[in-house]
């Protein structure tokens, strides 16, 4: 059986950037560390940060006072950063920094007295997050056939910005829709759509042309992970999402020449190991990597976390 990996696949750099704040809050302020929701979408990554001292709540009323909390990836409204702030927490944000891009962008446009229209899947929790980050109105839509369905105050003073968690593909249609609606309507350049969800779709559909069967590695509440299955059968092949190997039917591989993996943006690297491993135990495997778009995005750490971090180390050495 030939295994044809993905690239890019796996972690980006906001989800790494989120696990490493957890990891250097651990060993700055030691356990307990509390999580609002789940830090990134991943049942394993959530798993290991638990057994290290985390504690993941979905409300700040469920932490302790005065208490260190980090704010997930998913970015949170405003209404949640300032009820902690009154209870005393310790907050460090572990927003994406391309999310917190999208809220600066809403609320320039909301600044210019711009009605909003959100592309996005309704109860996300980044959706939550921007909704509560940008003052006056917003709609929210996530299909073509929503725009028909708007009701605007005035057509000329229009924006719109998207999830982060879908591609350029992703809302192209909704886009195109909303300028065939509302001409004066403006919004970000595509540049400022997330690179990585864009990457890993675009990799997955040209790994799709290769394979007789695409499996992605990535946790079912996951969008972009959900989206690479989507991308995967779009493209006329069999695709899966698995949250790791043991999850594997082997029927879905059985007499399949070719299999392609994929991971989503917040499943770990030694899950797709795990399950190359695991396919060896069905017959004998080579592998291979499919060139791709090659990342090398790294986002700067809170200030306030590296200082600390600084600190601790200084004293370590005067020590």
């Amino acid at each position: 059986m030939k295994v044809i990996l993905a690239q890019p696949r796996g972690f980006c750099a906001g989800v790494e950037r989120a696990i490493e704040i957890v990891e250097m809050a651990l060993d700055k302020f030691g356990p307990p560390i509390y999580v609002r929701h789940e830090i990134v979408h991943n049942p394993h990554v959530v798993q290991r940060l638990a057994k290290k001292g985390v504690i993941f709540v979905e409300e700040t009323d469920e932490v302790p006072a005065g208490a260190v909390t980090i704010f997930s990836a998913h970015g949170v409204a405003e209404e949640i950063e300032s009820h902690a702030k009154r209870r005393g927490l310790q907050v460090i944000d572990a927003t994406c920094p391309l999310v917190s891009k999208v809220h600066t962008e809403g609320q320039r446009y909301a600044k210019q007295g711009r009605e909003i229209i959100l592309i996005g899947h309704e109860g996300h929790p980044e959706i939550e997050g921007t909704l509560g980050r940008i003052p006056g109105v917003v709609h929210l839509i996530s299909e073509p056939k929503d725009v028909a369905k708007l009701q605007v105050k005035d057509p000329d003073m229009l924006a719109y910005i998207t999830q982060t968690t879908l591609s350029v593909d992703d809302t192209k249609a909704v886009i195109d829709a909303l300028k065939a609606r509302f001409p004066a309507i403006i919004g970000p350049a595509t540049k400022d759509i997330c690179y990585a969800t864009q990457n890993r779709q675009a990799a997955v559909r040209d790994l799709a042309k290769h394979v007789d069967v695409v499996l992605v590695i990535g946790a079912h509440n996951s969008s972009n992970s959900n989206r690479l299955q989507e991308c995967a059968r779009e493209e006329g092949v069999p695709a899966y999402l698995i949250e790791d190997a043991s999850h594997l039917d082997p029927s879905w591989v059985m007499g399949k020449q070719v299999v392609g993996i994929t991971a989503g943006a917040s499943a770990p690297e030694d899950l797709v190991q795990e399950l190359i491993a695991r396919l060896k135990q069905i017959e004998p495997v080579e592998v291979s990597l499919l060139p791709g778009e090659e990342e090398n995005v790294h986002f700067r750490l809170p200030l306030a976390l590296t200082k600390a971090a600084s600190r601790t180390n200084t004293t370590s050495s005067a020590a």
